[in-house]
C-alpha cells in the first residue's frame, strides 16, 4: 500500500480508503463486516471514512466497536455531518455541528476524529456560522482537520475567503472513469489551496467492475438489485454505458489487472487525488481493491480507456 499526503494536512492516508455507506450501516452481515475491517488493516489501509447519517448512527457505532483495542494513532478516521438524523436534527448550523460531533465521537468511542467533513453545503445557514463552528470543533481538539463533500467552486472559494477560520484540507467528490466533472474546476481550485481529493464511488457503484451485463437484470445480491439504488444507478446502467465498460475488460486482462483495479489505478493516476474510497462487502474484494495502489498506467493505456469510454461519457473524455 502506498500513502499520500492529504492536502496541506500532516495526514498521510492510504491510497485506498475503507468506506461504510451501504456496507457497515446494516447492509452487510456483522461477522463479514468485521472481517472486512480486519482485512483493511492487513493490506495496509489506514484511512476509514464514515458519516453520522449512515444507518442513522449504525455505521459509526459499528466502527466504534470493531476499532476498540487498536492503537488510535494507527488509523485515520473521518466522519461527516449535514443530512437529517431526525426531523429536527440536520444541516450545518453551529448548534447542529456541536451536537453532532459529540454524538459521533460517542458512537465512534474516540476523543477525536482526524477529519470532520460537511456532507453537503447548507444554503440555509450562513457560511460564516458553519465555518466558525467547525473551527471551534478543531480548536477544542474534537477534530484535527475539516473537509467538505460535493461543494461547488463558488462555495469552496467563499469558505477560503473567510478570515480567522480553519481551512479545509479535503474535498470528497464523486469521481470515476464515468464521472469526471470535478476535473474541470474543483480539482484545480482545491490544488491551488492545499485541499486534497478523497473520491467516492470510484467504481461507479460497481459498474466499473464489469459485473453488470447489457440487457440483463442485475445480480440478486448487487447494489442495483435494491430498488432505491437501482433508481440512483439508472444512468450508469444504460446499455450504452455497460457495453462501453465491457470493452475495458481486454485492457485490464492485458495488464493482469481486475476491472476494479484498472478503475482504481485510473483514479490514482492523478496526484491531486489523495485516496479513493471503496465499499467492500467481502474481504477478498478489499484485497483486490488494495492491490491497485502503486499501479501505474501508461499514456497509451489511458488513451485506450478514453477511446473506449467516449460514447458513455456525458462530456468528451479528458485527462
Amino acid at each position: 500500500m502506498k500513502y499520500r499526503q492529504l492536502g496541506s494536512s500532516d495526514l498521510n492516508v492510504s491510497e485506498i480508503a475503507l468506506g461504510s455507506w451501504l456496507t457497515y450501516s446494516g447492509g452487510v452481515e456483522r461477522q463479514q463486516a468485521e472481517a472486512c475491517v480486519h482485512k483493511a488493516f492487513e493490506v495496509g489501509i489506514n484511512f476509514i471514512d464514515t458519516a453520522n447519517v449512515y444507518g442513522r448512527g449504525a455505521a459509526e457505532a459499528f466502527l466504534g466497536e470493531v476499532l476498540q483495542g487498536r492503537d488510535r494513532a494507527s488509523y485515520i478516521l473521518a466522519t461527516k455531518v449535514y443530512f437529517p438524523m431526525s426531523d429536527t436534527d440536520q444541516g450545518l448550523s453551529a448548534a447542529q455541528i456541536h451536537k453532532q460531533i459529540d454524538a459521533s465521537l460517542q458512537r465512534l468511542r474516540t476523543d477525536y476524529v482526524d477529519l470532520y467533513q460537511c456532507h453537503r453545503y447548507d444554503a440555509d445557514t450562513p457560511l460564516e456560522e458553519t465555518m466558525t463552528a467547525l473551527s471551534e470543533v478543531v480548536r477544542q481538539g474534537k477534530a484535527r482537520y475539516i473537509g467538505f463533500s460535493e461543494w461547488n467552486p463558488a462555495q469552496i472559494q467563499a469558505a477560503l475567503d473567510l478570515p480567522n477560520v480553519e481551512k479545509f484540507v479535503s474535498s470528497q467528490p464523486q469521481y470515476s472513469m464515468l464521472w469526471r466533472q470535478p476535473e474541470a474546476k474543483v480539482f484545480p481550485l482545491c490544488a491551488d489551496n492545499g485541499i486534497g481529493q478523497i473520491v467516492w464511488s470510484p467504481l461507479a457503484q460497481g459498474v466499473l467492475t464489469g459485473k453488470y451485463q447489457p440487457g440483463e437484470a442485475p445480480p440478486a445480491n448487487s447494489r442495483a438489485a435494491n430498488d432505491k439504488m437501482n433508481s440512483f444507478m439508472r444512468d450508469l446502467r444504460s446499455d450504452r454505458t455497460l457495453k462501453a465498460v465491457q470493452k475495458l475488460r481486454p485492457i485490464a486482462e492485458q495488464l493482469n489487472l481486475s476491472m476494479a483495479q484498472l478503475a482504481l489505478a485510473w483514479i490514482l493516476r492523478d496526484q491531486r487525488v489523495s485516496a479513493a474510497i471503496v465499499g467492500a462487502s467481502r474481504p477478498e474484494q478489499l484485497a483486490d481493491n488494495a492491490a491497485a495502489s502503486g499501479v501505474e498506467l501508461s499514456d497509451e493505456v489511458l488513451q485506450a480507456i478514453d477511446q473506449v469510454l467516449a460514447p458513455a461519457l456525458p462530456q468528451p473524455a479528458s485527462r
